[in-house]
């Protein structure tokens, strides 16, 4: 494109050095001017491309690395822990069951037993059945280090009796989480890691009014998480409001 304006520009003088006329000079100025300006022009576009180009290989270099990053992200969620595998092997019969359930998310692996297979109604003593299956758990976390370890017990809403040893659900489900931490410390979990809470029947997973929803809320949970986690006990997504007469004495115990 260059050497068209020089072309132009030369044309043009030679033309005057030879006697050609105003007009034709003048025409070959305007020739020469406009080749100039058709130059500038592709310049520009030129320039406009380049930075169309630059930005669109920052955009799939972004993409690239945000890709890759999700794709990590995703095999670290979808990963389980050592502890999650021998878990699912040893608690297999109960997990199919369904009187033990197992996840694992983020990090994150809980343990949830309902409350019939840990303990009988009313009582805060693990029975056989609570015993094997807190055995294998125990077993999956001997010699873990900078993990924390925490029991969560829960009821229903159906008052404790008034001659049993526990003055309401509170003192139930808080005994109940203790007893757990207790028993897996005797089989070498170290007792750093542990900790115990109860939530009576505040954190509810169902409604209180029928008797699958008192069977999902009467639970323990066993929450393994790393040492620095900022909450090992799940909240549970609210469930409309209960009645606010409990259910007759006649309906499933805790």
């Amino acid at each position: 494109m260059s050497n068209r304006v020089i072309a132009a520009v030369g044309m043009a003088f030679l033309l005057g050095a030879c006697g050609v006329s105003k007009d034709e000079f003048a025409a070959a100025q305007k020739d020469a001017a406009n080749a100039k300006k058709l130059y500038q022009d592709e310049q520009q576009k030129s320039a406009a491309l380049e930075k169309k180009v630059g930005d669109l290989q920052a955009q799939n270099e972004a993409l690239t690395k945000s890709t890759t990053q999700l794709s990590e992200e995703k095999g670290q969620l979808e990963a389980k822990s050592k502890q999650y595998e021998e878990l699912t092997s040893s608690l297999n019969q109960q997990i199919q069951s369904g009187q033990v359930e197992l996840t694992e998310l983020k990090g994150k692996m809980t343990v949830k037993l309902k409350d019939k297979v840990v303990f009988s109604s009313g009582s805060a003593a693990i029975n056989k059945q609570g015993k094997e299956a807190l055995d294998a758990v125990a077993k999956a976390f001997q010699g873990l280090q900078g993990k924390t370890v925490v029991v969560a017990g829960y009821t229903d809403n159906v008052p404790v009796s008034g001659k049993g040893s526990y003055k309401d659900n509170w003192d139930l489900s808080t005994e109940r989480a203790v007893t757990v931490v207790r028993y897996l410390q005797s089989k070498g979990v170290d007792p750093k890691m542990l900790g115990a809470a109860g939530f009576s029947e505040y954190r509810p997973l169902a409604g209180n009014d029928s008797v699958d929803g008192r069977s999902q809320n009467r639970r323990i949970e066993i929450a393994l998480t790393a040492g620095d986690a900022p909450q090992v006990v799940d909240t549970p997504t609210p469930t409309a409001a209960q009645p606010a007469t409990p259910p007759a004495a006649s309906q499933p115990p805790k």
